[in-house]
């Protein structure tokens, strides 16, 4: 068989289609920031990297453990990955190279609105502390270093009318898994945490035999934060018994929490990562329950706060969602 005769056979029988389409499906890499262990975005993320590397060919996913939104938006920014998970708050600040971003805009897209991150301010009634004005002279944690939480925290302690630099006996900057620790070991009073509930770090403070968990209401605090913020922010309730020992209500604000890309993404990937998530939202809900706010009425372009990738946004009107 000559050369080219052997070709044009080939080529018949679909042999040398396949290594082209092998190439065009070649492997690929997606970073996923996520956020703590102790938090919702990481079990959220490790489970989305499953999906995504078993449903698209030649995806290889993965997930980052950062700080937090912050951090991850940032990481966007420095196209070290490619899909994050992250508070609207911080979302905004990214786009606008505002606050922490300080004028170095970051090109981020949504794809996703997710569910509520409830802002936590945790003690326990041993502290004495029950409200946001008997924090002043106590040592608390106000999250990670590059954590929505962080950003969240500092909102609110200035909404309450404290001062963060003379205020406060000691401030620490621990993960959720620290500050328990810390707040067990008497080393700290409070801690704020941003996140889904329950989230595994206070549920292990509540579980803890001898401590009784108090949550400490900030709802009040909605206006003045709106007022500076713009309106990123609304109240809730953690309803009693989300945690052990916890007896009433907590009146709390939140925030949303959005999946989100680059800019320049493909639309092809955007879609494919799409159709896979939202096809996995009833397995993704038994890896937490947070996953069931996962749905189309929280598909709104006011709840994802930056703008929508365009081949999201087509998603999203196909299925059916008003935006």
């Amino acid at each position: 068989m000559t050369g080219i005769t052997r070709r044009a056979a080939l080529a018949s029988a679909g042999i040398l289609a396949a290594p082209a389409a092998l190439r065009a499906q070649a492997a690929q890499q997606l970073a996923i920031a996520t956020g703590t262990t102790g938090g919702v975005y990481y079990p959220l993320g490790g489970a989305l990297a499953n999906y995504l590397s078993r449903g698209i060919p030649g995806m290889s996913a993965t997930v980052e453990v950062t700080g937090g939104s912050t951090a991850n938006f940032q990481l966007l920014g420095a196209n070290r990955v490619g899909l994050l998970f992250g508070q609207v708050d911080a979302g905004v600040d990214a786009i606008r190279g505002a606050g922490p971003f300080r004028g170095r805009v970051v090109p981020a897209r949504a794809i996703a609105v997710l569910y509520t991150n409830r802002m936590q301010v945790v003690t326990t009634t041993s502290t004495g502390v029950r409200t946001m004005g008997d924090l002043r002279g106590k040592r608390i944690s106000t999250g990670a270093p590059g954590s929505a939480t962080e950003l969240f925290a500092l909102r609110v302690i200035e909404a309450a009318g404290l001062n963060i630099a003379s205020d406060f006996r000691g401030r620490e900057r621990l993960s959720p898994a620290e500050s328990t620790n810390a707040l067990k070991d008497g080393k700290i009073d409070a801690y704020f945490f941003v996140s889904g509930v329950p989230t595994s770090a206070i549920t292990d403070l509540a579980a803890t035999p001898g401590t009784t968990l108090h949550l400490i209401d900030h709802a009040n605090l909605h206006a003045a934060i709106v007022e500076k913020h713009g309106p990123v922010y609304f109240p809730e309730v953690i309803p009693a018994g989300t945690y052990p020992g916890q007896t009433t209500d907590n009146a709390q604000l939140s925030v949303a929490n959005v999946l989100a890309v680059r800019e320049d993404m493909p639309a092809a990937l955007v879609t494919q990562i799409l159709n896979i998530t939202w096809s996995s939202r009833e397995d993704w809900a038994r890896v937490h329950a947070e996953a069931r706010n996962f749905n189309l009425a929280a598909q709104k372009t006011a709840a994802a706060g930056i703008p929508w990738h365009p081949a999201a946004e087509a998603f999203w009107r196909g299925q059916g969602a008003t935006l």
